[in-house]
C-alpha cells in the first residue's frame, strides 16, 4: 500500500509517496515554494495528478503542518493557509487523512531514523534506560518544540508552542538587542522565536546593522529591505558572510547560537529528556559546526544547579533536510496499519 506523506512549512514544502517494503521506500517527491500557492488544496492535487508512471496514487496520509493543530484543522503560523482534514480528503480523493504538528510528527521518526540521518552532540551518560522521554527542539523559519514518550509498545507525541514563550535576556546586550527588537517589531512583548529561528537570525542582523559602526556594511542595504522583500535571504547572506570571516556577522552568528543554545537546555529542563534531546529543523543541517560549538553547547549547559544534569544528556541533531517529510511517512504507514488490523 502507498501512503502520501507531506512536510507543511511556511517557506517550502515537500510532498512524498512511500510504501513499506522492509522497510520505509521513497517512491516519489516534489518540493513546492509554499509562497507561490494560494492554498494546500490545489498544490496537493497538482503534485497527486502528476505522479510518474507506476506510482500508484496513495489512499491514506499524513501531512506534517508548521502551526498548532486543533480538531483536525490548523492555521500555518508563518502563512496565510487554513488546513481543514476533510476538505483535503475530499480534494485529494483520500480515504484517510491525519494533519499533525511539523515538530511533533518527528517523534515518530525518532525510533526509525538512520545513523545517516543525524550527528551525536553530546553522548548519554545516565545508564538507567526507565525513563523514555524524549523532546525536540527545531529552529526553521519560526522554532518549534515536542516532546513525547517512546516505549517499545508505546509512542505518545505531545506537540507545544514552547517557542512563542518570553525570550528572556542574560546580559546587557541581549537586553539592548531585545529593547530595539520590541521597538522595531512594534511588540509589547518578544517571543523566543523571534530570535532563535532562522528569522531570528535575520532580525539579529538588523539589530547589528543598525549600529553606527555598520553604516557602510555591505549587507546595509539588504537589512533594511528584507522584511518587505521575501526574494531577499537576510540569515543566508548573513551566514555566508559570517562564514567568510565578516567580524560582524560572526558576532552576530555567535548571539543567534548562544541564544539557541540557552532555549535547547531550557527545554531539556523543563522535558527532563534523559532518552534524548533532538536540535531539528532547517538551520540544524546548515549550522551543524555552530551547534557542534562551545558557543551552542556551554549556553546549553550553563544551568545553575542542572548544569551537570544537562551536561549528561545525550543530545542529536538531525542532518537530514527531509527529516519531517521521513517522520509524516512513518506515522502514515502506522495509521495504515492500524486501519488494516480494524478491517
Amino acid at each position: 500500500m502507498n501512503f502520501l506523506a507531506g512536510d507543511i512549512g511556511g517557506t517550502k514544502t515537500l510532498l512524498g509517496v512511500f510504501s513499506w517494503q522492509r522497510g520505509l521506500k521513497k517512491l516519489h517527491k516534489k518540493k513546492y515554494i509554499s509562497r507561490e500557492w494560494k492554498s494546500l488544496e490545489p498544490m496537493i492535487s497538482d503534485f497527486l495528478e502528476n505522479l510518474p508512471n507506476g506510482v500508484k496514487r496513495p489512499k491514506k496520509g499524513c501531512l506534517a503542518i508548521a502551526g498548532p493543530v486543533l480538531n483536525g484543522s490548523c492555521k500555518l503560523t508563518n502563512l496565510n493557509w487554513l488546513i481543514k482534514e476533510d476538505n483535503l480528503c475530499k480534494s485529494a480523493k483520500l480515504d484517510s487523512l491525519e494533519l499533525i504538528n511539523d515538530i511533533c510528527v518527528l517523534i515518530y521518526g525518532i525510533r526509525y531514523f538512520e545513523r545517516a540521518q543525524y550527528i551525536e552532540i553530546q553522548k548519554k551518560v545516565y545508564s538507567n534506560n526507565s525513563n523514555k522521554r524524549v523532546a525536540v527542539i527545531a529552529a526553521g523559519t519560526g522554532l518549534g518544540m515536542a516532546k513525547g514518550v517512546i516505549n517499545q509498545n508505546e509512542l505518545i507525541p505531545l506537540s507545544s508552542e514552547g517557542g512563542h514563550s518570553e525570550f528572556s535576556p542574560r546580559s546587557k546586550i541581549e537586553w539592548e538587542m531585545s529593547e530595539w527588537l520590541k521597538s522595531d517589531l512594534s511588540l509589547e512583548r518578544l517571543s523566543v522565536e523571534r530570535v532563535v529561528s532562522g528569522n531570528g537570525l535575520g532580525h539579529i542582523a538588523r539589530w547589528r546593522l543598525s549600529k553606527p559602526d555598520a553604516k557602510s556594511h555591505p549587507l546595509k542595504a539588504s537589512a533594511e529591505e528584507w522584511r518587505f522583500n521575501p526574494k531577499i535571504d537576510l540569515p543566508a547572506l548573513a551566514s555566508k558572510a559570517a562564514k567568510d570571516d565578516d567580524e560582524k556577522m560572526i558576532e552576530v552568528v555567535n548571539h543567534w547560537l548562544s541564544a539557541y543554545g540557552s532555549a535547547a537546555g531550557d527545554l531539556a529542563l523543563m522535558e527532563l529528556c534523559e532518552d534524548g534531546l533532538w536540535i531539528a529543523g532547517g538551520t540544524a543541517h546548515k549550522h551543524i559546526e555552530g551547534i557542534k560549538s562551545g558557543i551552542f553547547l556551554s549556553s546549553m549547559r550553563r544551568k545553575g544547579r542542572f548544569s551537570n544534569y544537562i551536561s549528561k544528556l545525550p543530545i542529536m541533531a538531525l542532518t537530514d533536510p527531509q527529516a519531517g517529510l521521513f517522520s509524516a511517512a512513518c506515522r502514515a504507514r502506522m495509521l495504515a496499519e492500524q486501519n488494516e488490523r480494524l478491517n
